[in-house]
């Protein structure tokens, strides 16, 4: 694993002299990232469930855990240093193919593919683009089709507003249509790094064992020079086991569905950028919500039926145009909406004890030249309560936590 790392990093930091030609035209890889160092100061503890490596990916605060004096010992702060967000990335050209001006990228950063592999090299994108006149093809690992690429939040913190919008990346082919600023996106995706949850842990298998991509259709379109609007719905089928604990054969899956709408609005002093989000089972795309156990059809042989944990929100992000300074605010609000039928058994859920969460964050980022040095507090509220056989919380209370990050980001 780490000869391959250093081979395919040794590709990438060659990628500049990598150009050849071929039938006249050039070819070659264009060699980009940055290193970042984040300092941050956190108020309360978070969980590895609720935060990715050692905290550095922040979602929300651990509910209180008192010990036998009723100290909170969930309220104790911590402290880190973390580097494992530095990236490189290569933006590959090449001569056309198939009547298609073709492309690719490869990028990956140091982030681990868990938390025993901290500081671990891993794959965020790599694919391949082909471009016709109206018609864009893109094959390889790639950002969700939930997640807007053209329009997330500029925060400073590596979470860029999860919980409160779908975040992940997923192999897929990816078709998109236009005919001229408005556009159609049909994808069909599976899961790898983020995966649904289940009897086994988190693993892409589920999806997989159903034998149905994740299925995305969405269509955007502007509205004039500095206006632009687009949403799309989602559905994926996931089979969270093959056989029951008696070992009989169960053919019983969880279908889901999601949706969101965006819009960006670019003046010359702010930008705007707002996403309203309905999930079914979405926590493959690290928001609150999931699946459990809504009955068992036959007490024998142990086949268990299965429903959905769904959630809504909205997130809203606002950034200054200054091109040393930039001041920013990000704020986003999620909510728990129950389960599509009463839950009789096990649940496989992120958050399914927390009825609410709210967010906000400002920022401000000084730039010069290629260095920038950024600052943001982010407060996250969890509203911790009893789940109830509908899936909704009760006899809620609240715990906060302030994040005061510190970031140094040299890019090249």
């Amino acid at each position: 694993m780490k000869r391959a790392a250093v081979i395919i990093a040794s590709l990438i930091l060659l990628g500049p002299q990598l150009v050849a030609q071929d039938d006249g035209q050039n070819w070659g890889i264009k060699l980009s990232g940055y290193v970042k160092t984040d300092i941050f100061y956190d108020t309360r503890q978070s969980s590895a469930s609720n935060g990715l490596r050692e905290g550095h990916f922040y979602l929300f605060p651990d509910d209180v855990l008192y010990d036998e004096e009723m100290n909170d010992l969930n309220a104790n702060p911590s402290f880190h240093i973390l580097n494992i967000q530095t990236r490189v990335r290569g933006d590959i050209t090449g001569p056309d193919a198939f009547g298609a001006k073709t492309s690719g990228a490869i990028e990956a950063e140091f982030f681990g593919t868990g938390e025993s592999d901290l500081n671990g090299f891993r794959l965020r994108h790599a694919y391949v683009k082909m471009d016709w006149t109206r018609v864009t093809l893109i094959a390889g690992q790639y950002w969700h089709p939930m997640f807007p690429a053209e329009n997330f939040p500029g925060t400073i913190s590596f979470n860029t507003g999860a919980p409160f919008l779908p975040f992940s990346r997923n192999p897929q082919v990816r078709f998109v249509y236009s005919p001229g600023k408005f556009s159609v996106t049909m994808v069909a995706y599976s899961q790898r790094d983020f995966s649904s949850g289940g009897p086994d842990g988190n693993s892409s298998k589920y999806i997989r064992n159903s034998g149905i991509p994740g299925l995305h259709f969405q269509v955007k379109a502007p509205a004039g020079e500095n206006l632009t609007a687009w949403g799309g719905i989602d559905f994926k089928v996931i089979r969270p086991e093959i056989r029951t604990t008696a070992n009989i054969e169960t053919d019983a899956t969880v279908s889901s569905m999601a949706a969101f709408a965006t819009l960006k609005l670019k003046t010359k002093p702010l930008n705007f950028s707002v996403m309203g989000v309905y999930g079914e089972n979405a926590s493959d795309m690290m928001m609150i919500g999931g699946y459990a156990v809504s009955g068992i059809t036959d007490p024998v042989d142990q086949i268990r039926e299965w429903t959905t944990m769904n959630n809504a929100g909205f997130w809203i992000d606002l950034s200054t145009n200054g091109k040393k300074a930039v001041f920013g605010l990000f704020s986003g609000y999620s909510k728990n909406l129950g389960s599509r039928e009463l839950v009789e058994g096990s649940v496989y859920a992120r958050g399914s004890n927390i009825d609410h969460l709210f967010r906000v964050s400002p920022r401000l980022s000084v730039t010069e030249g290629k260095l920038s040095i950024a600052a943001e507090i982010e407060t996250t509220l969890a509203a911790y309560g009893t789940m109830q056989s509908d899936g909704r919380v009760t006899d809620t209370h609240d715990v906060t936590n302030v994040r005061m990050l510190l970031s140094m980001i040299y890019r090249f």
